[in-house]
């Protein structure tokens, strides 16, 4: 109960009082500690398990491989991946999926390939990890044949699945390819219309590719309230580019949508003074010192599905 609360200092209290705790117990702990995002947490408990003497199962595995997955821990991936093969255990769906997931973000997606090759059984979740494997090392033409092969196969793609090849064409520079698929699904051919991850993907893709006018329009016309992280990429796009008239609306918006963002308002100041627009910049000094807003508050980070980018920031005011 503490454990699927989210309580795991608690938990943790409970679980070492127990006298003799079990592979469930131990499980149960490891879980915790993966749900709440405390990977290392998670992989001293397995550890803690092995030490102790209890053998694992495969749910504790499988939950073993998604903190590694989480924390990049290889190496613990690739003893798990060892006891399965020398313990004889049959790669199910489950345990299959999950091996190919800790490979393909622990930057080994050549293992997951093979893992996926030699699984009997597979489904969407399967073929999601590998075509979101082969996105992280952006191998985008890969990504976009295996999502092929997929259909061939029979296998129903998922928003996942759409999710994680156009982060792939959005890395490889792969733009009609990956304009040609979101308009498929806007068109109704996948079952399902696009969701807001998918226009952000839409947005990274134009940018990179340096299409910012194109990124910009198709900002203003989607269905869908942006969000700091598409106005955030179309800044990185921007500045990558030497747009600073483009740059400096997107980082408008951005001040727009948190008006007491310090990292947002020395972008925006930044920008102006490059222009020369000395008057604005220093207005905006004026606002940040005004309002109490700390001029260091950090960097302003634009999550994407895969990676984080950081527009630079930022020369202190």
């Amino acid at each position: 109960m503490y454990s699927s609360c989210g309580g795991m200092r608690v938990c943790r209290k409970v679980f070492d009082e127990m006298p003799q705790p079990d592979v469930v117990s131990w499980t149960v702990l490891i879980e915790g500690d993966r749900n709440a995002g405390r990977f290392d947490d998670a992989l001293l408990a397995f550890e803690g398990m092995l030490v102790s003497g209890v053998l694992p199962n495969r749910v504790s595995m499988v939950n073993a491989l998604s903190a590694c997955a989480g924390s990049g821990a290889l190496e613990t991936g690739v003893w798990i991946h060892e006891y399965v093969k020398k313990n004889g255990w049959e790669l199910d769906v489950i345990l299959g999926t999950s091996l190919i997931d800790m490979y393909g973000k622990c930057g080994r997606i050549d293992v997951g390939l093979s893992v996926f090759e030699g699984m009997l059984e597979k489904n969407v979740f399967t073929w999601n990890s590998v075509i979101k494997g082969l996105a992280l090392a952006k191998s985008g033409e890969e990504a976009v044949n295996w999502f092929l092969r997929m259909q061939e196969e029979g296998v129903k793609a998922d928003e996942v699945t759409l999710l994680g090849v156009l982060c792939a064409c959005s890395h490889s520079g792969l733009v009609e390819t990956g304009l040609n698929i979101f308009y498929s699904m806007t068109g109704g051919r996948y079952g399902f219309s696009p969701g807001l991850k998918h226009y952000g993907c839409v947005v990274d893709l134009l940018g990179r590719a340096g299409r910012l006018e194109e990124a910009f329009a198709f900002i203003e016309t989607m269905p869908f309230e942006p969000t700091k992280a598409m106005w955030g990429a179309l800044v990185a796009g921007c500045r990558a580019q030497g747009d600073l008239e483009l740059s400096t609306v997107a980082a408008t918006k951005l001040v727009e949508m948190e008006p007491n963002n310090g990292a947002y308002i020395v972008l925006l100041s930044n920008l102006y003074a490059e222009m020369g627009r000395w008057g604005e910049a220093e207005k905006l000094r004026k606002l940040m010192k005004c309002r109490g807003i700390d001029k260091d508050s950090g960097y302003s980070f634009v999550e994407l599905e895969h990676e984080k980018h950081v527009p630079e920031l930022l020369a202190p005011l």
